[in-house]
């Protein structure tokens, strides 16, 4: 059994020793860690600190000098109050590693300096640790799902923004790169002292949807990989663009009608809306192409990306194109990074020149001699087969769709439908959009409402899940029926997707039109951000009735 001393500092008065002295024996017994606990009226004495395996430090501790030889670990007496676990893991029986992350605005030189303060530090203090860089020419020595799972502290020492979504739950530290390069040790210690837990869990015990919604959501993100985690980040930084588009072309419509781009409104703030909204929507290609590649080869795709993207939608090859462009750039940017060596001296010249140069280049003339043709063509094909759907055909589209939005929930298929239909909006074909996002809608609402009339169904904590499923629902948030379909997936889904598919149904039907590919019931009192309201609502409403009927249908009494 790893033996642990806990010495709580001289300036620590009142009750809290006490309590602390408690929760850390509790957490220790449960860890399978003897420990001693010294205060300053009752000190423990020679021979117990030399047998013991580590020692932690809360608060100002005099005569440190006892303790020399010994893995020390320091912090405060709140932090130990607040994780009595943690505090107690320094011990050698648990694992004991520190991951992190630097990165800095030019992602050369203090990138790299701050992960070698940081994993020095660690090691003087008797960590383990791996420190992923995000550096100029992409991600490096990358942390993977095991390892943060493992890891005791999360140290992010960066001078740009990092998405923090991997390390939910986690003891996290953040700080710039200055403090990891002149002082690792220290910096080290401060965050041992001083992390906090990373999207905690709710302090009330009632069950909170929203917070499972994302660690779902979290979670679905770092298990996706390959073609589909690009195509995902190319659409996530590609939607503001279309929706703020979208909302300033309606916007300009309302304001001064549907010719508002002819003369007769030339310097109207209408007709101005209407341009600014017109550049959002160019962008929408040419940053979905950027930042597919960006996912693949890091910073030095994105403009060989964007290029490619440009060059698609002049040739009329437009998402379609954005999407082949976009792994083009990125793969043949990753290979290049991957094949030229420059040496150290030079490497600072690959992400800023070398590699925009020859990406740019080699994507360029791809799209232009080779391959941006034929994706035009099938675009245009796919654009007029679904322009051309009338009647029975429209409606089999429109169940299509609700059942792939409905299936998972914001998994692959659900995303397959959403940016199918995103993606059409390039190409002024409104229907699928319209349909896609009722569709997405519809779980968590027909879920929120079989709650409140079909109680006996559901637990009481469903009960309460069902408030915020109606919040998740209005907000096109599908992801906000997951909890209730990972309890009875039997049931729960097949009810969802026949619901799904009457809304997608019912709008392709009255031929409703959506401009703006998010936004829920938010964006319909926009004019012009729907057409056909009405049998759009009707479609919303006839979906959540019967996703609600059938949950009434089949689930079972809760006992």
């Amino acid at each position: 059994m790893a033996k642990l001393v806990v010495v709580i500092g001289v300036k620590e008065t009142g009750s809290k020793p006490l309590i602390a002295a408690e929760a850390l024996k509790k957490a220790a017994e449960a860890a399978g860690v003897s420990l001693s606990v010294e205060t300053p009226a009752a000190p423990v004495d020679a021979a117990t600190i030399a047998a013991a395996d580590a020692v932690v430090l809360l608060g100002d501790v005099a005569d440190e000098a006892r303790f020399a030889g010994k893995t020390v670990r320091k912090m405060t007496l709140d932090a130990a109050l607040a994780d009595p676990a943690g505090a107690v893991s320094s011990a050698p029986s648990a694992k004991k590693l520190i991951v992190g992350i630097t990165s800095c605005p030019t992602g050369i030189a203090h990138t790299f300096m701050a992960a070698e303060g940081v994993e020095q530090g660690a090691k003087a203090l008797g960590y383990d640790a791996k420190i992923e860089t995000q550096g100029s020419v992409g991600a490096q020595n990358t942390l993977t799902a095991e390892e943060i799972a493992a890891a005791d502290l999360v140290i992010i020492a960066a001078d740009t923004n990092v998405d923090m979504s991997r390390f939910a739950g986690k003891r996290v530290y953040s700080t710039g790169t200055k403090g990891a390069i002149s002082n690792g040790k220290a910096l080290v210690e401060r965050a041992l002292a001083e992390a906090t837990v990373q999207g905690g869990a709710a302090a009330s015990g009632k069950r909170d949807l929203a917070a499972e919604v994302a660690a779902e959501k979290a979670a679905r993100a770092a298990q996706r990989s390959g073609p589909y985690k690009h195509l995902m980040t190319g659409v996530s930084y590609m939607l503001p663009f279309v929706v703020a588009g979208g909302l300033l072309i309606a916007l300009a419509f309302a304001m001064g009608g549907i010719y508002v781009y002819d003369d007769a409104h030339a310097g109207t703030l209408a007709q101005a809306l209407f341009n600014i909204g017109k550049q959002s929507f160019s962008l929408m290609v040419p940053i979905l192409a950027a930042f597919i590649a960006y996912s693949i080869a890091d910073r030095p795709g994105i403009t060989p990306g964007a290029v490619g993207g440009v060059i698609a939608g002049t040739i009329g090859a437009g998402f379609l194109g954005g999407i082949v462009a976009g792994f083009l750039a990125g793969y043949v940017v990753l290979y290049l990074n991957r094949y030229i060596r420059l040496g150290r001296n030079l490497d600072g010249l690959k992400p800023v020149l070398i590699l925009p140069l020859l990406g740019t280049t080699i994507v360029g003339l791809l799209m232009v001699y080779v391959l941006g043709e034929p994706v035009a063509v099938a675009l245009a094909w796919l654009t007029d087969f679904l322009k051309g759907m009338q009647g029975a055909n429209a409606i089999i589209l429109g169940a299509i769709i609700g059942l792939m939005m409905a299936f998972d929930m914001g998994g692959p298929v659900n995303k397959a439908a959403y940016t199918f239909a995103t993606g059409l909006i390039a190409s002024q074909l409104y229907e699928p959009m319209a349909a896609a996002m009722v569709a997405g809608m519809t779980p968590p609402l027909g879920l929120a409402l079989a709650t409140k009339l079909f109680r006996d169904r559901f637990s009481a904590d469903e009960h309460e899940a069902g408030n915020a499923a109606a919040v998740l629902g209005i907000s096109f948030i599908t992801e906000g029926a997951i909890p209730f379909a990972a309890k009875d997936p039997f049931r729960v889904i097949p009810s969802l997707m026949a619901g799904s598919a009457v809304a997608g149904m019912i709008s392709m039907a009255v031929g409703a039109q959506l401009r703006v590919p998010h936004g829920g019931v938010f964006v319909l009192p926009i004019p012009n951000a729907v057409t056909n309201l009405g049998g759009y609502i009707v479609a919303m409403v006839a979906g959540t009735i019967v996703t609600a009927l059938l949950l009434r249908v089949l689930k079972p009494k809760v006992a």
